[in-house]
């Protein structure tokens, strides 16, 4: 039988936690030693599979070979073709690739790495300068996100967002500590995009610029976790499975581990490449293609590890929160009737209340 959940205790421990203003890092300052309750994830939430571990197919699925994609060809016409029928199988069946040799210098990672590293090691009172629930701001630092219930458990992490990244001005308003390794990551960012802009229109059968003209890529925000080293890791989960809402996140994992994707109703580790970018469709990807590419759960589960995971996610998306998206004509036809409906994405980002 499931522990009963004391809600009253928890909305206790969450109000003082908002209020401390020094995020999970802080507890594990405090020399915590047994998770708050408000951490605990009923144990349903961290299996790997429905399927028993004998299952044929279970060890099938967990030995297929997470897809990897190699940009050094983008210039060369055969090469491009390889890599465009490599994006449409890994879009249409997975959800997510790596990218390698993706045109962003491995020192400009390694920095933004240290830099997102620094400002989450900052002093408590230095952090809690930017401590804020209110998600309208550009830059902010929490551990809960706007969706967050006292019904819902908590995921060990921490969180700094910057958004308007399409505006110059933005990052003026990032702290100081990793303001400059966030500007050179994000210029490499923009040609990765308008790399992967191109190779996802080919793979969809249309011209190279269909989707930059769709401004589906046009607002660009981060999200930097931190997650700290946890006493109790098995209890709990750095991130709870959900797919993303925009259209395309770029994703950079440290050499810790623990992103999970499912495959097949399997959970499958995508394990760390050292320089490499981690792409996956968002919901309105999957709707404006009509379901040709897929959005995807994931999910992050803690390792038992000697030091903290960083991980970097930029999600691409659209700057005019007003039109509307739907299922692209020029994919449509009798035998592939659309299955979704148009989406305005100002109401689409309420159901993240973001």
């Amino acid at each position: 039988m499931a522990p009963v959940v004391d809600y009253s205790q928890r909305e206790m421990e969450i109000k003082a936690f908002d209020q401390s203003k020094a995020g999970v890092k802080g507890l594990v300052d405090a020399g915590v030693t047994k998770l708050p309750t408000m951490f605990i994830h009923p144990p349903e939430n961290l299996l790997g599979s429905s399927l028993p571990e004998d299952d044929e197919r279970l060890h099938k699925v967990r030995s297929l070979r997470f897809p990897v994609i190699d940009l050094s060809g983008f210039d060369c016409s055969e090469s491009r073709k390889e890599i465009v029928e490599e994006i449409k199988k890994s879009a249409g069946s997975w959800g997510f690739f790596q990218l390698v040799d993706h045109g962003i210098p491995l020192g400009v990672i390694e920095g933004v790495q240290r830099g997102i590293r620094a400002f989450h090691e900052l002093p408590q009172e230095e952090k809690a300068k930017w401590y804020s629930r209110d998600f309208a701001q550009k830059v902010n630092f929490f551990s809960f996100h706007g969706d967050f219930k006292v019904t819902t458990p908590a995921d060990w992490r921490d969180t700094l967002s910057c958004k308007v990244l399409e505006d110059p001005a933005s990052f003026e308003a990032i702290p100081q500590i990793c303001r400059e390794e966030v500007r050179r990551y994000m210029k490499g960012i923009d040609g990765v995009m308008r790399k992967l802009s191109e190779l996802l229109s080919e793979a969809l059968g249309l011209g190279s610029d269909y989707l930059a003209t769709t401004r589906c890529f046009n607002a660009r925000s981060m999200a930097c976790h931190y997650f700290p080293i946890c006493p109790e890791p098995h209890l709990t989960m750095g991130g709870t499975k959900h797919t993303d809402l925009g259209f395309l996140t770029l994703l950079l994992q440290d050499s810790v581990g623990g992103l999970q994707v499912l495959h097949q109703d399997v959970w499958i580790d995508v394990p760390p490449v050292k320089g490499a970018l981690l792409a996956n469709m968002g919901d309105m990807m999957q709707i404006i293609t009509n379901g040709e590419f897929k959005s995807v759960e994931h999910r992050v589960l803690l390792r038992p590890t000697v030091q903290p995971r960083i991980s970097i996610a930029c999600f691409l998306s659209t700057d005019d929160l007003d039109r509307p998206y739907g299922p692209i004509k020029e994919l449509l036809s009798d035998d592939n009737r659309p299955i979704f409906d148009r989406v305005i994405f100002r109401e689409y980002m309420k159901k993240y209340k973001l």
